[in-house]
């Protein structure tokens, strides 16, 4: 997730979205402490002065393998006592699935609002839903402020995501400082799709060449899980999209509620198929249950491109740098044209 923080600042006429940005990114900076510090407190509980080191591997294989930059971003640490850094609410109308945009001088215009507070969060979930849009409020474990705030420490590495499998923990760090390398004003799908797509190939590197053969084992059933449950989405998001664009009327509804309907019993199916504790799978299954325009639209922005861009890095020769350049090109073209450039690749394989 890119620029939360520089959203706000940018000059949100709601005084109150901009003061509860301001002063929760804030809090959260005045919170985290160098990881040396961390390290070498005796009082830093042992699993998580081995987490703090592993990051901090990670970290240095971003700069040496992966081309990411070397800047203070996620050499400090931050205990948050919550879950989540912020819930990000989105919404989209009842037949469609492009999100509701908030529009910013700095950063264009995005599909999300962040909050720091649940409860504020829901609030603007619940203005929107009584405007007639379908909403999602959904916890973020991590965010972007585009290096913009390397000068005051950079990004820290939090307590929302710093116990993640280790292969996880690798692509969210390379998720983000991707944002500090390429974006878009005003495209959410690019920026996300491009940070996507550097976080599945720096995470498949990471796994090959520094983990061990017990973690790459439970990783691939983590993210073979994760991308069964994905393509599901897709399947049922460009399903619900022929409907909206083809249906009228009364068949539009009743067609609508047939779709979510089957995706909630070829979910149970799937879940049905994974062995292991309930728990373990409990974002899937509230997602399932409230999914709405408002979730599928987010994640497709997630994903949407990234077939493009993984293309693209093919065509570069599997050369970093040259694949960053190429990606800056696209992020100065108009949208439509980037966007199109990057769904021509996925299909030639180019």
């Amino acid at each position: 997730m890119a620029a939360l923080l520089l959203s706000s600042l940018a000059g949100c006429s709601n005084v109150g979205y901009y003061w509860q940005s301001a002063t929760g990114h804030l809090r959260m900076m005045s919170a985290a402490r160098p990881v040396d510090d961390w390290l070498g407190d005796t009082q830093t509980p042992e699993r998580l002065r081995d987490r703090l080191a592993l990051s901090q591997r990670i970290r240095n294989f971003a700069v040496s393998e992966l081309m990411l930059p070397d800047n203070p971003s996620y050499r400090r640490y931050a205990d948050l006592q919550r879950p989540a850094v912020v819930w990000n609410v989105v919404a989209a109308p009842p037949y469609s699935l492009t999100l509701t945009q908030s529009c910013f001088p700095v950063t264009g215009c995005v599909g999300y609002r962040g909050y720091f507070d649940e409860s504020e969060a829901r609030a603007e979930a619940g203005r929107l839903a009584a405007q007639g849009q379908e909403t999602s409020v959904y916890p973020v474990p991590a965010y972007s402020t585009l290096g913009w705030m390397n000068w005051a420490g950079g990004d820290p590495l939090l307590n929302t995501f710093i116990n993640y499998p280790e292969g996880e923990l690798a692509r969210i760090i390379f998720h983000e400082l991707a944002h500090q390398v390429v974006y878009a004003n005003g495209d959410t799908m690019f920026n996300e799709s491009f940070a996507t797509a550097v976080e599945r190939i720096g995470g498949k590197r990471w796994l090959e060449t520094h983990a061990s053969e017990p973690v790459r084992r439970e990783y691939e059933q983590y993210d073979g899980r994760r991308r069964q449950f994905r393509g599901l989405v897709r399947a049922t998001s460009d399903t619900l999209r022929a409907i909206y664009e083809q249906a009228g009327g009364e068949e539009r509804g009743k067609l609508k509620q047939e779709a979510l309907q089957r995706f909630r019993e070829d979910y149970a199916q799937l879940r049905a198929s994974w062995p292991g504790e309930p728990a373990r799978y409990r974002f899937y299954d509230r997602w399932v249950a409230e999914a709405n325009n408002a979730s599928f639209g987010a994640q497709a922005a997630y994903e949407e491109l990234v077939p493009g861009f993984e293309a693209l890095f093919a065509r570069e020769g599997g050369d970093f740098l040259r694949f960053y350049d190429a990606a800056r090109a696209l992020a100065r073209l108009p949208k439509a044209e980037r966007h199109q450039q990057l769904k021509s690749k996925e299909s030639s394989g180019a």
